[in-house]
């Protein structure tokens, strides 16, 4: 891949004084810093509320997807419930504009899933839209399957994929589906930029991750994210981990 579609991120202006955004980590390395992308797939990771998801929402919206997910054209409203940080951001991209593009919102992939239910019923003199997921309703899936289903049926190469939190229905052989699916796309000139709290999604080869903490954000190895250490920790002495957790002496 020659080029990125999106080099950067930064503030044309703060928020508010009052907004509820000038306290995330996120949002004040942007104001600093800025947020530079190198790599064909980048993660984002850190603790709730740190404001990762805020931030791929922002990115997503201010490149034209529907804030609630999908692709480009989805134009559906359930809740008017993203944040303003789009209007305050500055998007740097790259010289080619990509061919395909996706917008995955774990918490409201469903209204997606029922928007193109929808579409399909009303008439209409093309192919059903359904056709592009898989041929089958993602509603007649469960959620790990329509989520695959997405990826492998209707992400197709040269794309900008936004994808937020995308394990959250996947089981750990389904990661590994996923992981399969992005290493095809990357190939075929694709750029991803995830949030996650997966150790198994961050080991992606090549990935640049960067972990978002109070004192700011940082590129870093995926062994040196607090989640991967943890995991590790506890899978190593599943039974001392949870002895300490607990509170009780062995």
């Amino acid at each position: 891949m020659k080029d990125l579609y999106i080099r950067k991120m930064s503030l044309i202006d703060c928020p508010p004084k009052d907004s509820y955004l000038n306290r995330l980590p996120v949002v004040k390395h942007l104001a600093e810093h800025g947020i530079e992308f190198h790599r064909q797939v980048t993660f984002f990771v850190g603790e709730n509320g740190s404001g990762k998801s805020t931030l791929i929402e922002a990115l997503a919206v201010s490149q034209g997807f529907n804030p609630e997910g999908g692709t480009k054209n989805f134009r559906f409203s359930t809740e008017d419930s993203h944040s303003s940080l789009y209007y305050h951001l500055r998007v740097a991209r790259g010289a080619v504009y990509p061919r395909d593009g996706f917008f995955l919102r774990a918490e409201s992939f469903y209204n997606v899933a029922s928007n193109i239910d929808q579409m399909d019923r009303e008439p209409g003199v093309g192919s059903p839209v359904i056709n592009s997921y898989g041929g089958v309703s993602l509603h007649k899936q469960s959620h790990g399957e329509s989520f695959l289903a997405l990826a492998e049926n209707r992400f197709s190469g040269r794309g900008l994929y936004i994808l937020d939190e995308p394990e959250a229905a996947l089981s750990p052989r389904g990661i590994i589906r996923l992981i399969r699916r992005m290493d095809e796309l990357v190939k075929q000139d694709s750029q991803f930029i995830i949030s996650t709290h997966s150790p198994m999604l961050l080991a992606f080869p090549e990935a640049e991750v960067y972990q978002i903490r109070e004192d700011g954000i940082r590129s870093v190895r995926f062994q040196d994210t607090e989640h991967y250490r943890t995991t590790v920790r506890f899978l190593q002495n599943p039974e001392s981990a949870m002895e300490d957790i607990l509170g009780r002496d062995s």
